[in-house]
């Protein structure tokens, strides 16, 4: 494994890619077990126009990909919007992210904002807070970052651990009535409470 000391490791790379805000975040798998490594965002407001963005985007995940050697690499895949400029764009950002990461021989995977978010709060429809405070719990984070883009970028690296069950029973799958059930059942899981 390319980020790991140990066979049984996995370095997780998630993107949220973006034109103004990518959001990025990197888990470590250790047989069951996952936790955080690194989370921030890479902003692109200031610079002048689409392309030279595209740029940035490609040199950065190139940087992040050569600085913390990631096994594998999970993107939030663009949803469908309404304004068919905006998710254009979104889908250039997701490429040059998916191009950087292939350039690197990386396996990519992809995943739907509602498979992301039921992945972490068992609700497709969860709000971007809702995620942030379900993966301080589940990653025992102590400060969360100002912008909810990185949470957002480690809950596409969470989702990608939980749905190829690398450490099948961190995320049984049993259905849960309730989170009061969850809690009762895996008690691990949550911190802080």
């Amino acid at each position: 494994m390319r980020g790991s000391d140990n066979k049984t490791d996995k370095v997780i790379l998630g993107i949220d890619p973006g034109t103004t805000i990518m959001g990025y975040g990197l888990i470590k798998i250790t047989g069951k077990d996952a936790s955080l490594i690194h989370m921030d965002i890479i902003s692109m407001g200031k610079l002048p126009n689409h392309f030279m963005k595209l740029k940035k985007i490609f040199e950065e995940t190139i940087r992040i990909i050569e600085q913390y050697k990631p096994d594998e690499v999970a993107l939030e895949a663009p949803f469908f919007a309404k304004n068919i400029q905006s998710m254009l764009k979104l889908g250039r950002a997701q490429g040059i992210s998916m191009a950087a990461a292939l350039y690197h021989n990386l396996p990519v995977f992809e995943y739907s904002p509602r498979k992301v978010k039921q992945s972490i709060t068992g609700n497709g429809s969860s709000s971007k807070e809702q995620v942030a405070i379900m993966l301080q719990r589940i990653l025992t984070i102590k400060s969360m970052p100002e912008k909810l883009d990185a949470t957002d970028a480690l809950a596409v690296a969470i989702c990608h651990f939980f749905n190829n069950k690398v450490g099948a029973s961190s995320m049984p799958d049993k259905k849960f009535s309730s989170w009061k059930s969850f809690i009762t059942d895996n008690p691990g899981k949550i911190s802080g409470l």
